[in-house]
């Protein structure tokens, strides 16, 4: 007996068609699931959630989108997402925080070129996606050229090339070839939490440069944001000769801003114990994200704040693959 599978489908290049402005979501996931030479095996249908450039998929969206994960998994086996590819990263950490303790599948894959078009790699995608969906047993994974990738370690490295996608900090859970999946043993299962769906989306995300100034703190208190990912340098050093940052940082703080500190370095981890300024960062509110990605983090960090009683401490700790457990 075949496994049922529901699709979603939120828009994206992989379901655009050519407009008298440019490319736009016009095709429906009953069409994308007749585009593609599905396994008979395999039951799919398909359930229009939004039809949206990725670029305008905000939080509200992921909170919309959650709830249908939720609704398709009491009915199937498993859920694919087609997604575009610009935001796909985020929205994969964030439901991989949002769907904990879920015990099925979710896959979101997408394409570089419209499924309508002739070198169009959405059919090998959606393909090896309801692939990955037949084997897994549980978690949110990103499914794109070949690569099973964590939902919370994915990264768009590529515009245009297919191999668009990286696992950052973590191996990839698992690839595609001739023989089909081999997926890494499924992650462990995390208790479902009270309000699952709950965000906070005031966060704001701060890119260092030598020389930001303080009030740039400052502003993001002053802007109503309860929450700000820093990507700090290397290990993660702040300056504070002449702008000092780390005061700065210590005074938003105590007006009830939670930071998450990592590193612009795409690879390996923040690491405050090495350096001077870095011990001198760390807080009851100001919290290290080790070798989390920044969409990772920006992600954990609007989920912890829609729950900030109750989930604050999480921040210390991986739940779904996003961080290493050693600081």
């Amino acid at each position: 007996m075949g496994k049922r599978f529901i699709l979603l489908a939120t828009g994206g290049t992989i379901a655009s068609i050519a407009g008298e402005n440019g490319l736009h979501p016009g095709i429906s996931a009953a069409e994308l699931i007749s585009h593609i030479n599905t396994p008979r095996h395999i039951d799919i249908i398909g359930r229009d959630v939004f039809a949206l450039d990725s670029s305008n998929i905000q939080p509200e969206e992921w909170q919309v989108l959650s709830q249908a994960v939720r609704q398709a998994l009491r009915e199937a086996d498993g859920v694919l997402i087609t997604h575009g590819t610009d935001t796909m990263a985020y929205t994969a950490a964030a439901l991989s925080f949002m769907l904990l303790g879920e015990n099925k599948p979710v896959v979101l894959t997408g394409s570089q070129l419209p499924i309508g078009h002739p070198l169009s790699d959405a059919p090998s995608n959606f393909l090896e996606a309801i692939s990955v969906l037949e084997k897994a047993e549980r978690g949110v994974y990103v499914v794109f050229h070949h690569k099973v990738i964590l939902g919370t370690r994915a990264v768009k490295m590529r515009t245009t090339g297919f191999d668009a996608f990286h696992s950052v900090n973590a191996p990839l859970f698992g690839h595609i070839d001739a023989e089909g999946p081999h997926l890494s043993p499924a992650p462990r299962l995390f208790p479902l939490p009270a309000r699952p769906d709950a965000l906070e989306s005031r966060v704001f995300l701060l890119k260092l440069i030598p020389g930001t100034s303080i009030e740039t703190l400052d502003w993001v208190a002053n802007a109503g944001y309860r929450g700000l990912v820093i990507e700090a340098f290397g290990l993660g050093g702040f300056h504070y000769i002449r702008r000092n940052l780390v005061d700065k940082l210590q005074e938003i703080s105590a007006k009830g801003v939670i930071t998450l500190v990592t590193t612009q370095c795409i690879y390996e981890k923040a690491n405050f114990s090495l350096y001077e300024v870095g011990r001198n960062v760390l807080s009851q509110r100001v919290f290290s994200a080790r070798d989390m990605t920044s969409e990772a983090a920006v992600a954990k960090l609007m989920w912890v704040l829609g729950d900030e009683e109750h989930r604050l401490p999480l921040l210390a700790h991986s739940l779904c693959g996003e961080m290493s457990e050693n600081p």
